[in-house]
Parts: structure tokens; sequence; C-alpha cells
């Protein structure tokens, strides 16, 4: 793969992973190419790509837009996290030293600051939220769990998950961070997968109900002042 084609697939994704571009928005090829600064070509391929990260969708046209999808589709993606993510938090429980637990205490931390400021500081906890994880996952030590989870958390719908919490949620969302800790202290892989399934349950609903227009965190208003 060209550089050309990484730098329109990076750019294009981050466009999509913010928000920048919505679900539904048509993807032309000549405006991308000249806001990644190559040609169409490359456009081309990056396009493919996303289309095989199921970022992007194809009509029978051959049109490219950001995929749009359906409560049942994020229902699918949460279901699998909550497993896989569950199953994780068991493993690393089991295998937990006491670096890590430093480093994921000092991680959540970090993530309770961002959403005790005023306004609650949503990228900051991404950032922190996105490590507490990703520590987790090293943890756990199983090359095929990192490969299965690239393919769910890296959805744009994972991204604006806490774009729907109000400060209460990001406030719980600390909390069973907490409960994990505690888990986490005691080597008990159970406790910590039962945890986290749930942990990753809640966020699906915090999602559904925005989703069938029960917040409205959505709207351009709000993205502008989140």
């Amino acid at each position: 793969m060209s550089r050309a084609s990484d730098r329109a697939y990076s750019t294009i994704r981050e466009m999509i992973m913010s928000g920048e571009l919505a679900p539904g928005d048509a993807l032309g090829e000549e405006a991308l190419a000249e806001r990644c600064g190559v040609s169409r070509t490359p456009v081309r391929d990056a396009l493919r790509r996303l289309e095989a990260d199921m970022l992007v969708a194809r009509t029978d046209t051959q049109r490219s837009f950001v995929a749009d999808w359906s409560l049942d589709d994020i229902a699918d993606v949460f279901e699998l996290r909550a497993m896989l993510e569950g199953h994780a938090a068991r493993r690393a429980a089991e295998r937990m030293d006491d670096g890590t637990l430093k480093a994921l205490r000092s991680c959540n931390a970090e993530l309770r600051q961002a959403v005790t400021t005023s306004p609650p500081d949503v990228d900051r906890f991404l950032e922190r939220n996105r490590e507490f994880h990703a520590l987790i996952l090293e943890m756990a030590g199983s090359r095929k769990l990192v490969s299965l989870l690239a393919s769910v958390i890296e959805q744009p719908v994972v991204w604006r998950t806490a774009h729907h919490y109000g400060e209460e949620e990001l406030r719980r969302s600390c909390g069973e961070h907490d409960e994990l800790l505690a888990a986490f202290a005691r080597r008990d892989g159970a406790w910590a997968e039962t945890i986290m399934a749930g942990h990753i349950r809640r966020a699906f609903h915090a999602y559904a109900d925005a989703h069938r227009g029960l917040t409205a965190i959505d709207s351009p208003a709000r993205k502008r002042t989140a």
C-alpha cells in the first residue's frame, strides 16, 4: 500500500471517527482527494479499506457514504465487546501485577479529573478511558483477543458513546472502573469479568437511549459545546 493511500486512509478515518463526517454523509472522491492532498486513486484505495472496516458503505451505483448503523448493528457491537472485554478482564485479573495495577489506578485518577471539571473534558475522558482498557487488554496477554477486539472497539459508535453521557453517567463510569480495580487487586477473574460485562452493557444502553432520540447530543449545537 502506498504512502498516499495510507495518508488518505488515516485522514478520512479520522474525519469519520471524530464525527466531522457523520453517518450517511456522501464521500466524494474529488473533495476527499483535495482534503487529503493526494490524487483520486489513493482515495479509492482508502475507501475500499474503510469499507472493509465497516466504516464506509457503497450503493448499487458505486457511490460511497459514511456507514449508518442501525440500533441492531450497534447492539451486536456492544454484545461482542461485553463478551470479549469481559474475558480480557478475567485474564487480566488472573495475571495482574503490581506495576500494571498502579498504572491502571493512575489512569483512572486522571480520567476522574477529566469528568469532574466543569464542563467535563470528554476528549480527555476518551483518551484516558482508551488507555485504561488498553492496559487491561495488554495484561490479558492474548494476541487473539487483541485482533478480535480491534475490529469492534475502534468504531465511531464507541467514540460517540461518551458524548451521550451526562455528568452523572461519566462519574458512574469512573465508579465502575474503581470496582474493576478492586477485582484486579484481589486477582479475582470472575468478579472482574462480571463488572466489565456490565460496564459495557450500560454503555450500550446510554447509546441506545440517545439513538432513540431520548437525548439530542448529536445535534450540531451540542457538538460545538462538547
